[in-house]
């Protein structure tokens, strides 16, 4: 086939999708050049901050002394809501899509759908003020007869504002993007593997297992590491609901709780000096390559399932 025949055998794409395909192009290119721009200055503003006097990371040595105890708090908040979260997450997204009937399911969609809007000030004094205190008790009685556990160690608090009530209160807040991404993933399982498996005896668990569950696999991967970037930059509930310490520790349920990143910069920034202000734009630099990489690795391993998949 000659090129004049290609280009005659091809249609000619109309002026509404030629627009729309520059539309998208041009948002895709925005969001790059955001994404870039925000690496651009926090690279320019964080760079002096990892050289700064010893006296600016106080009660911290140097910046890796200082932003060690961080990045381990973060991390641990992120993680125990996704323990939290997750299981929950693909529960409710199971039940709306394959066991609720429809007048149930659509309801309970839209609560869920609806907590995403809730902003996270409302969750940081729902979690200070309400939460906290309420859980003292389990507190107390964690560390009466689970202190063998590192996590449960104590002594307990009496206030009840631990990393454990943060990590509950990030649970309830990245659950509602988990459940949604989760709940149409799962709807849209092929109706003739489910039938499939029902006709050959297979309960309503074993079909979900064995057809549901390996064709959404690359989508709950991804829902979980969305949750989990929502977990990790999370800053203003934790900040209200967290009483922090630059520290390193497991124990989940003492006045002694580790800080993370977003939240010492909220807690930190009004009062700091510019050479401070460098060290916590240093520190927001490093959430943002773990953040970056998280997502990357993420990307990977979707795209792995995926290519397996098609196999």
């Amino acid at each position: 086939m000659t090129p004049d025949e290609t280009r005659q055998a091809t249609p000619p794409r109309r002026r509404g999708d030629r627009v729309f395909a520059g539309l998208s192009r041009g948002a895709g290119l925005v969001i790059l050049a955001a994404l870039a721009g925000v690496f651009v200055f926090l690279t320019i503003e964080g760079i002096p901050g990892l050289s700064q006097p010893a006296s600016t990371y106080a009660p911290s040595a140097d910046f890796l002394s200082y932003v060690g105890p961080l990045v381990f708090g973060t991390i641990l908040a992120a993680l125990l809501a996704l323990v939290l979260a997750v299981p929950f997450a693909f529960g409710i997204a199971l039940f709306i899509s394959h066991y609720a009937p429809r007048r149930l399911a659509t309801p309970v969609a839209y609560v869920v759908d609806l907590l995403a809007a809730v902003p996270s000030v409302v969750f940081g004094l729902w979690g200070a003020r309400t939460l906290a205190p309420y859980l003292v008790s389990l507190h107390t009685w964690l560390a009466e007869h689970a202190s063998w556990i590192p996590f449960f160690k104590g002594p307990a608090s009496v206030t009840g504002r631990t990393i454990f009530t943060a990590g509950i209160v990030l649970a309830i807040m990245i659950l509602p993007i988990i459940t949604a991404i989760s709940r149409e993933i799962f709807a849209q399982t092929p109706r003739l593997n489910e039938e499939a498996a029902l006709a050959l005896g297979a309960t309503r668990w074993e079909m979900i297992r064995l057809t549901v569950f390996p064709y959404a696999r690359s989508g709950m991967v991804s829902a979980v590491m969305l949750g989990l970037g929502r977990a990790l930059g999370e800053t203003m509930a934790v900040a209200m609901v967290l009483s922090a310490s630059p520290v390193v520790t497991l124990n989940l349920i003492s006045n002694t709780n580790p800080a993370t990143v977003a939240s010492n910069i909220a807690s930190s920034f009004s009062e700091a000096t510019p050479a401070k202000l460098h060290v916590l734009i240093a520190t927001g630099l490093v959430l943002f390559a773990f953040t970056f990489a998280v997502n990357f690795a993420a990307r990977w391993v979707v795209g792995r399932s995926e290519r397996r998949m098609a196999r």
